[in-house]
């Protein structure tokens, strides 16, 4: 009889255990994934911009949509049409959305919490431009306004949008210019200056708090980054980020973005081995030695032991 009760008493812990990690990710509202500048959706339904962060969130328990806004445009432009798209899917699922944003992707999901707060539990920043970046000052700097090669610069990165629309089947709106404008240090400074919350603008490397009341609403906001460019020898795009990183002369980056410039909120990580792309798990899984869908999962538990 002891022995019975004991391989009961097992069996029911084992069954507890692989129902708690069935509902690991499962969060009270679901998860919108918000690409970032040059980015989509999916393409073809083969090549996803996270990669297999939504499927790795969704087994066990996440509810997950991608969000689809123009892929160069400016962040209030992308935040207006982001606050949009959340209305049905917050409608149909318990009034609320957790937004993750990574790069451009931040001050887009900031923006559209900031008009619809009533729809909006959790921001969430992964490698996030929340406070300009070098790279954007200098491309700024070195296209002179009002000039025919700035329109052509801008001729050329609207048609590289026309492309990702057409082949993610989109037909955002697309401002090479206005994208770049807003990823200056210049563009965001004005940009935290009407959306200011989870944001400290006391200075570069000032760190916020996770709950702000923004027009009466109480949302949380998290981030966190890598402070590596150059993480797997195998990874194609390692070098170009490990060029951009000289930008920042000894200041810790991602490659694109500066570790300071991503703080939004409560800071869970800003030290992790990877780099501005392998923060979305590409290229196609190859990156360092942080595993980013790990990240994700971990935060969705964490939003779901929130309450959110």
């Amino acid at each position: 009889m002891r022995r019975v009760i004991t391989t009961a008493l097992a069996a029911a812990a084992l069954i507890g255990a692989v129902e708690a990690q069935a509902n690991y990710t499962k969060t009270k509202y679901p998860i919108v994934l918000v690409h970032g500048v040059t980015g989509f959706d999916t393409i073809g339904g083969l090549v996803n911009y996270f990669h297999t962060i939504p499927w790795n969130l969704e087994r066990d328990g996440a509810k997950v949509y991608v969000a689809s806004v123009s892929a160069l445009n400016d962040s209030e432009q992308r935040g207006a049409a982001l606050a949009q798209q959340i209305v049905p899917w917050a409608g149909a699922n318990g009034g609320k959305v957790n937004l993750i944003g990574h790069s451009q992707g931040s001050p887009t999901s900031r923006v559209a919490a900031s008009l619809r707060p009533d729809l909006v539990a959790s921001v969430t920043s992964v490698n996030g431009v929340n406070k300009g970046s070098k790279i954007a000052d200098v491309l700024r700097g070195v296209i002179p306004a009002n000039t025919l090669i700035e329109g052509g610069v801008n001729g050329l990165a609207n048609a590289v949008g026309g492309v990702i629309n057409l082949l993610s089947g989109s037909s955002n709106p697309q401002n090479g210019l206005a994208a770049l404008k807003t990823l200056t240090t210049a563009g965001t400074t004005a940009l935290n200056s009407r959306h200011p919350w989870g944001v400290n603008s006391s200075s570069y490397c000032a760190k916020s708090t996770e709950v702000h009341n923004v027009r009466g609403h109480n949302i949380r906001y998290y981030s966190w980054t890598g402070n590596a460019s150059y993480t797997n020898i195998l990874d194609a795009v390692d070098p170009f980020l490990g060029i951009a990183s000289l930008t920042f002369g000894s200041e810790k980056s991602d490659g694109l973005v500066g570790v300071c410039s991503t703080y939004l909120g409560q800071v869970i990580g800003d030290s992790y081995n990877m780099n501005h792309v392998d923060a979305i798990n590409h290229l196609f899984g190859i990156h360092g030695w942080t595993e980013p869908v790990t990240l994700y999962r971990q935060h969705a538990n964490r939003l779901k032991n929130k309450g959110v």
